[in-house]
């Protein structure tokens, strides 16, 4: 199967998914009753969900680039996989938008967009997490395979941070402002963590 047509596919997806999200940057203008700088300072929630969606998005590209292009034949469990993946990405934006409506009140309601928020993402890397065990599992169909020794190591570092997640979902429900946090940590935790289901990215 030609693996062009997934990237290509797979970076339309992305694309699309990251663009939503500037959609809930908008604010009502003249027609509100407030200055244009109060409804600015009252955005942060979305200004906060944006960057940290952003972020999370953006790496989930880069690993996804690095580990199709480590790749180096497809069947049709790898599109099917691939496709867990870009279902969950695609829900993205609508977690982020739930959570931004939600974030600065104090009341049960932004709690459970707090866990919403942290859920689609523990989806996420749960869907990564199968792409990451075909990678393991299909040496043959690899440019440079990793190396035995270390796949047991690698696949600690990656779901080590799937657990921030599970611990976001868990501490929403208590305050969902620490939740968010924890999901900025998880991005950053991903943003630096190179052993991961990226076996094809180069240091450079």
């Amino acid at each position: 199967m030609n693996k062009s047509r997934l990237e290509a596919f797979s970076d339309g997806v992305f694309a699309v998914a990251i663009t939503l999200l500037a959609l809930d940057l908008a604010v009502k203008g003249p027609d509100s009753p407030h200055p244009l700088a109060w409804q600015l300072g009252h955005a942060w929630p979305s200004y906060v969900a944006y960057l940290i969606s952003f972020l999370t998005i953006g790496i989930i590209w880069v690993n996804h680039h690095a580990t199709m292009n480590n790749v180096r034949v497809v069947n049709r469990t790898l599109l099917y996989l691939n496709l867990v993946l870009l279902a969950v990405v695609v829900a993205i934006p609508f977690a982020t938008s739930t959570m931004a409506e939600y974030l600065s009140k104090d009341n049960y309601s932004a709690r459970v967009a707090a866990a919403l928020y942290a859920s689609v993402f523990e989806a996420m890397g749960l869907a990564f997490a199968l792409l990451f065990e075909w990678i393991l599992r299909h040496d043959n169909a690899l440019h440079d395979p990793m190396p035995a020794a270390v796949k047991n190591r690698a696949r600690l570092r990656f779901y080590g941070g799937q657990i921030l997640y599970v611990i976001a979902i868990a501490v929403a429900f208590l305050n969902a402002q620490v939740a968010v946090g924890l999901c900025a940590v998880t991005a950053f935790y991903y943003l630096f963590e190179r052993s991961g289901p990226v076996p094809g990215l180069d240091d450079g």
